[in-house]
This record gives structure tokens, C-alpha cells and sequence, in this order.
């Protein structure tokens, strides 16, 4: 064995194993999900203080429960997933039952409710709903492929489309292309279904799809806030920073508190779920004169007009959610290593007028110390 000979057995165990440990971690994400999804409708059906808590039932889960990640939207998502889906019943509870013969010190509480589920047959409990989607349908895509092929994420957003020829369709294609959640997404967005049936030449517009599109890797799986959130990982993980960048927000994070006008740190790479997106803000502040939230974006390249927007979206985010009645408008300081002005007037017209914070600038820094900083840092 020579060195290349080395190299490539070592890149193809580092491959083969990720790709593993990515799909256990899917296997038990979509069990989970859809887990959750079949109690939370069996209770609504038969749950003997059903009446109690009624349509505030899942958000009192979440208020119950407080548990990372899950909360009244994904209680929703995997609800909707067990009744798109009951047909994942044998594989999930296959996959569950072999999980409980691996750790046997799994209680019964836990495992006789397993049970239960694999020899179901009630026809007034949650499994009635199977009979929806009959397995004999030709275009029906097995059970077993959905559950090994398609990661929970996949699932989700395919179950969210209410044709459920349109939904088998996406799961063909994303099975046989091996496509990404984003490449799934961009597919449904560009109106791939409808335009396959348009088209004259199917297998042609299918190949030039599967040729331009963005394959499932491991770390899709891997590094995401929701598989963080499942394993109990630290969210900052998720955050790949280079050098430069990761420098000047150490720096400025202490420089804006230097400064003395009332900064209050907050939070740094704040992340925000948006739908299903995760988004994540540079540095959050509180000012205590100003009585508001004060949003740093930093760019490590020339400003770009989805950057105002980017910045734009964080501060109706927290006038929505976050500031309290007593609070100001948040303010967003967005730095970039050169602008042109043309493109940012045109760029922040009929924005937040606070993104500039021209209002406010009396208790802020100065456009000039704000640019000696970033040049001591680049020097």
C-alpha cells in the first residue's frame, strides 16, 4: 500500500461513517417526529381530558414540556407528518422495536406503548387514518424507502403540499436524484411538478433537473439547528466563521461596550427561526438610554443589497417578537469593507429608517470611529 492508496482508504472510512452516523441520527429524527405526531392525535381522539385543553392543547405541551426545539409549530409539523404518513407505522415501529432489544434497560413505560403500536388494530384510535392512503396505489412510494431515503426535514417539508400525486412525485424525485432539502425546496418553488407536466420531453426536463441539482451530503444532516437541538449540542457549532470575520466580532463586541453610551451585550450569532429557516445575527445588544435593541450585522465583503434587507427582516422580527411595550424601535448597524452610495439608497429606500440609525446616532458611535476600528483590525 502506497501513500495514495492510504489517503483514499482513510477519506472513504471518513465518508462511508459520517454517512452512518447521518442516516441514525435522520432514523431517529422522522421515528420521533412522527412518534410524537401519533400520540398527539391519538389523545385528541380518545384523550380522557381531551376537552380540557382543546385547541391550546399543543401549546400547553410547550409550555409543559420546555424542551428545546419543540414548541406549539413543530408539535404542528409532526401531527400533520403521522397523518400524511400513517403508512411509516411498520417501519418505525420495526426500527423503534429493534432499538429496544439493543438497550433492554429501556423502561416498560416506554416500550409497552412500542408494543402496543406494532400489533394495532383499533379502528376508533389513530390507525384508522392508514386506510387513506392504500398501499396498492402503483404511484404510492413504498413505506420503507420514504422512511430510509428521506431524511425528517425532507418529510416535513414534502407532507406540507396537499396533492398527494404532487407529493409523491417530490418523493420519487428527491429519492432518485438524492437531492438536498434546499435543492427540494428550490424544485417546489420553481414549479417543477407543474412543469414536468407541461413538458413534452419528462425524462429530458427530469434529467437536466438531476444534472443541475445539489446533492445530499452528510454534514445536510449533520449540521443542522434541529439535529443540534435533538442530540443536545451546542448551537455554536453551527456557526463557521473565518479568521478576519471571527476577529473583528471579538473586537467589536468589546469596542461598542467600551464605548460607554449604555450597551448592554445580549447575545452574539443570536439565531432566529423564521418558518422553517434559521437565521443568525451577528451581535445583539440592549441600549438602556435609548431603550432599545441594537443589531450589529458585519459583512466581510462589499455591501450588497440583500444586506439591508437581511438587516431589515432582523428588526421587524423584533419589533414582532421580541420588543416589549415599553421599548423603542430597534436600531441595526449594518458594517461592510466598502459601499457604494447609489446602490445603498436604492437599496434601503422605504426600508427602517432606524437601519442607519440617523436618529440616534448622538448616543451611538460615530461613522468615523466606526471605520477607525474596522481599519485598526485590518491592520
Amino acid at each position: 500500500m502506497d501513500f495514495e492508496a492510504l489517503v483514499k482508504h482513510i477519506g472513504t472510512i471518513q465518508h462511508t461513517l459520517q454517512s452512518q452516523a447521518a442516516h441514525a441520527v435522520n432514523l431517529a429524527l422522522t421515528a420521533r417526529n412522527w412518534l410524537m405526531g401519533y400520540y398527539i392525535v391519538e389523545f385528541e381522539q380518545k384523550g380522557e381530558d381531551r376537552a380540557t385543553y382543546g385547541e391550546n392543547l399543543l401549546k400547553r405541551l410547550e409550555q409543559r414540556l420546555k424542551i428545546k426545539g419543540l414548541n406549539e409549530r413543530r408539535f404542528r409539523e409532526f401531527r400533520r407528518l403521522y397523518i400524511i404518513y400513517p403508512q411509516l407505522k411498520d417501519p418505525i415501529t420495526q426500527y423503534i422495536t429493534s432499538q429496544i432489544q439493543i438497550r433492554q434497560s429501556l423502561t416498560s413505560e416506554f416500550t409497552e406503548p412500542i408494543r402496543r403500536l406494532a400489533t394495532a388494530e383499533s379502528k376508533n384510535g389513530g390507525w384508522e387514518l392508514s386506510t387513506k392512503h392504500p398501499q396498492t396505489e402503483t404511484w404510492m412510494i413504498p413505506a420503507d424507502r420514504l422512511f430510509n431515503r428521506l431524511s425528517s426535514t425532507h418529510l416535513n417539508t414534502i407532507s406540507g403540499i396537499d396533492n398527494p400525486v404532487k407529493r409523491a412525485f417530490y418523493e420519487m424525485e428527491a429519492i432518485r436524484g438524492c437531492w438536498s432539502v434546499k435543492e427540494l425546496e428550490r424544485q417546489i418553488a420553481s414549479l417543477y411538478y407543474e412543469r414536468s407536466g407541461l413538458s413534452k420531453n419528462k425524462e429530458a426536463l427530469s434529467a437536466l433537473v438531476r444534472q443541475q441539482a445539489t446533492l445530499l451530503q452528510p454534514k445536510d444532516i449533520i449540521n443542522t439547528p434541529v439535529t443540534l437541538e435533538f442530540l443536545g449540542l451546542n448551537e455554536r457549532a453551527l456557526i463557521t466563521e473565518n479568521d478576519l470575520e471571527q476577529s473583528i466580532l471579538d473586537n467589536l463586541q468589546h469596542f461598542l461596550l467600551e464605548m460607554g453610551h449604555g450597551f448592554c451585550f445580549e447575545a452574539r450569532q443570536k439565531r432566529i427561526l423564521i418558518d422553517d429557516n434559521y437565521f443568525f445575527a451577528d451581535l445583539i445588544f440592549y441600549h438602556r438610554i435609548l431603550k432599545c435593541h441594537v443589531i450589529v450585522e458585519l459583512k466581510i465583503d462589499k455591501f450588497r443589497h440583500e444586506y439591508a434587507s437581511q438587516l431589515n427582516m432582523y428588526l421587524n422580527y423584533f419589533k414582532a417578537e421580541v420588543m416589549q411595550p415599553d421599548d423603542n424601535p430597534p436600531i441595526g448597524i449594518l458594517l461592510c469593507t466598502d459601499k457604494g452610495d447609489t446602490l445603498v439608497k436604492y437599496a434601503t429606500a422605504g426600508l427602517d429608517p432606524n437601519i442607519f440609525v440617523q436618529k440616534y446616532m448622538i448616543e451611538l458611535p460615530s461613522e468615523e470611529e466606526l471605520k477607525k476600528f474596522i481599519m485598526e483590525i485590518e491592520d
